[in-house]
């Protein structure tokens, strides 16, 4: 699980963006029917800094490589698929609605790639999702692709400390669409997720919190999520009360003695990899040792998969699905 756990980078400092530095930017359609970016270079050069790297980017990004869903997910959400040259490292199926746009997209590595498979896509932007992404005793340090030339950016809950996440979220929306020329895209976004945001708490404003567990791995301890990050902040916001949110991180070890001892009433699965959402149940209800926890006694789970609980465009979304696992009398209309 080393892919999620954030390093301890320089703290960020996210440039607010006034909104008068919107691109002009126009929108064509490709032979396929997706919007394409055709960025002209109105706002640059523009300057921003990203978890500890100041970048003045003259002109939008061509050749860019991904690592890690949600991030490719934002750009293919921003209709910049003609500008990928390379993806890598999927935790589970890229959403419908981006199928065919990242079916056009050379994988370039089913996990992370060297920096040399990298480098044979000739980029001139690397954006990587979780810290491992540019894990410097791998090659990947943002350091060695600057010295090639390359510039590179960190979805910023990799390096966050404000206590909000939502709002780091829209800002990461905003960064990436300046960066590349597209904010009128970024801001439509964002306008959408407020109002999704605001309509999912609408339903749920009178209603007492849920305490959740959240397991996402583990055997001997579990590995679940914390205080930091977009994933506590979507049990916030789905209407319920995260016993680990005193873990503070995103995401983190925990003792199954403390999950005994906070009584979670729901348990949230994460979604992902090998180990199956049945296999996860099945260690959790045949331990004597949460017996008595009331989500095991009420065999009460809700499910999610990974890359809806990470910083990218599903969270939105996310928040309303979670909520009506966790409600389904509130949420039902």
């Amino acid at each position: 699980m080393s892919r999620r756990t954030p390093a301890l980078i320089a703290a960020a400092v996210l440039l607010p963006l006034a909104l008068t530095a919107c691109s002009t930017s126009e929108t064509s359609t490709d032979a396929q029917g997706g919007p394409e970016a055709s960025a002209k270079s109105d706002g640059f050069p523009y300057t921003v800094t990203n978890c500890g790297v100041t970048t003045t980017y003259k002109a939008p990004p061509k050749r860019v490589v991904t690592m890690n869903q949600h991030v490719t997910e934002i750009m293919l959400e921003l209709g910049l698929t003609k500008s990928l040259v390379g993806t890598a490292y999927l935790d589970d199926k890229v959403l419908p609605k981006y199928a065919k746009d990242y079916a056009s997209v050379p994988v370039i590595a089913k996990e992370y790639p060297s920096y040399e498979q990298v480098l044979a896509t000739n980029p001139d932007f690397v954006y990587g999702g979780y810290s491992s992404a540019f894990t410097a005793g791998d090659g990947r340090g943002r350091e060695a692709f600057k010295k090639s030339g390359i510039e590179t950016r960190l979805n910023t809950e990799s390096c966050a400390k404000a206590d909000t996440p939502m709002e780091t979220l829209y800002e990461e929306i905003r960064e990436v669409g300046r960066t590349f020329g597209v904010t009128d895209r970024a801001e439509a976004w964002i306008k959408q997720a407020k109002a999704d945001n605001a309509t999912t708490a609408e339903k749920l404003k009178d209603l007492k919190p849920l305490p959740v567990f959240v397991y996402d791995s583990g055997d001997k301890t579990a590995f679940t999520a914390g205080g930091k990050g977009i994933g506590n902040e979507l049990i916030k916001r789905a209407g319920g009360t995260n016993i680990f949110a005193d873990l503070d991180k995103s995401f983190g070890d925990a003792s199954w003695e403390n999950v005994v001892a906070r009584k979670p009433e729901a348990i949230v699965i994460y979604d992902y990899g090998a180990t199956t959402v049945a296999q996860k149940k099945k260690r959790l209800l045949t331990d004597p040792a949460l017996a008595d926890v009331p989500a095991i006694k009420n065999k009460r789970f809700a499910v999610m998969p990974l890359s809806d609980a990470v910083l990218g465009v599903r969270v939105p979304a996310a928040v309303e699905k979670l909520a009506a696992q966790l409600h389904p009398a509130a949420t039902t209309s």
